[in-house]
């Protein structure tokens, strides 16, 4: 382990020295790309030295020890290496988690679409309820979201809705929200007092930069349309709404949030462009025989990965069996145990894949 980070840390030298050569801070990409590196070569650097700290004062407590004749001394050392010793296990451990390949998509900000499935009226709410919970989250975490594109429900709620959030890691923390969710309540619409099961879909995209997929623009068709509110009618009389098709694979992204027609087709684009790159991911995962169909991700998308039981305050993760009774916090944006616990069960699968590697 201290070769790879003896490693890690002389690439850390070599890209902070590359980050202040003239011909790198005149190539955006290239820049861009190092940063990245850096910072998280950084993260890592940091508490490897911190772990040569403990491991030098650990050598020096045990010559201490043995060479030192004041029994006070070698009283005060053996204090200071049981208390060295546990630090040094904390320490390993950390640095084996560190150490873990990255998914080099968990530092990107994400574009969420959440869309209402079987259920009816019920299914928007829900749907609305994702929405609220999501970004009461991104809120705690000192994250940004910005409305995208949505389609209100006839009863409250949302048939479709897209927001853009940005901040650190927050597709790292947020990816294995993908799949779907289910509630188990008694819908505000009901009258009998009859318990229904209604479904939502949550997608979350990694939101790319032009730099990591190039479009052609002569492969977009680019329609223009009025804004429109709930029930479809027209909110404003000017074409600001885009919707651009991109003619080699049949992907639509549209925006009609801003009035702005060159806001809009900016937003609609950012979204085109993060669908077409997780097409061309998984294409790619797929060729080289490398699709995860672990228990935490990489599964379908129809997948159901959590129930929302109301009657029993009870809310399940399906994928790692975890579950806590504490729905209404949850519904408020404390979502913070299921993201550390799945963030986990990743972690173990790929200490387990690399350890069968080696």
């Amino acid at each position: 382990m201290l070769d790879k980070l003896e490693a890690i840390n002389q690439r850390f030298e070599e890209v902070s020295q590359l980050l202040i050569q003239p011909d790198v801070a005149s190539d955006m990409k290239k820049f861009k790309s190092l940063n990245k590196e850096y910072k998280d070569l950084d993260k890592i650097v940091v508490e490897y030295k911190k772990f040569l700290n403990i491991l030098s004062n650990i050598d020096n407590a045990k010559q201490v020890i043995a060479t030192e004749k004041d029994e006070d001394f070698r009283e005060m050392a053996k204090e200071e290496l049981d208390e060295l010793l546990p630090q040094r296990e904390q320490m390993e451990e950390l640095l084996k988690e560190l150490l873990i390949p990255k998914d080099p998509n968990d530092s990107k900000d994400i574009i969420m679409e959440i869309r209402a499935g079987a259920g009816g009226d019920e299914a928007s709410i829900f749907a609305g309820d994702l929405y609220r919970m999501y970004t009461r989250f991104a809120e705690k975490m000192g994250w940004r979201t910005e409305l995208i594109d949505a389609t209100e429900g006839t009863s409250g709620g949302y048939k479709e809705i897209i927001v853009g959030m940005s901040g650190e890691d927050v597709y790292g923390k947020l990816k294995f929200e993908s799949g779907v969710h289910r509630v188990q309540r008694v819908p505000a619409t009901e009258t009998q007092g009859r318990i229904h099961t209604s479904v939502a879909s949550v997608v979350v995209l990694p939101e790319v930069e032009e730099f990591d997929i190039e479009l052609d623009m002569n492969d977009i068709r680019k329609d223009l349309f009025c804004s429109s509110g709930p029930g479809g009618q027209s909110v404003n009389t000017t074409y600001s709404a885009v919707r651009l098709t991109h003619l080699p694979t049949g992907l639509v992204a549209q925006c009609q949030d801003q009035k702005s027609q060159l806001k809009n087709f900016d937003k609609a684009l950012a979204v085109l462009r993060s669908r077409i790159y997780e097409q061309e991911l998984a294409k790619k995962l797929e060729a080289e025989g490398a699709q995860r169909k672990s228990m935490v991700g990489g599964g379908d998308r129809s997948d159901k990965i959590r129930t929302y039981n109301y009657p029993q305050g009870r809310v399940t993760d399906h994928r790692i069996g975890y579950t806590v009774y504490n729905l209404p916090n949850v519904m408020e944006g404390g979502i913070d145990d299921f993201v550390e616990e799945l963030r986990i069960a990743e972690n173990a699968e790929r200490l387990k894949e690399g350890a069968t590697a080696e």
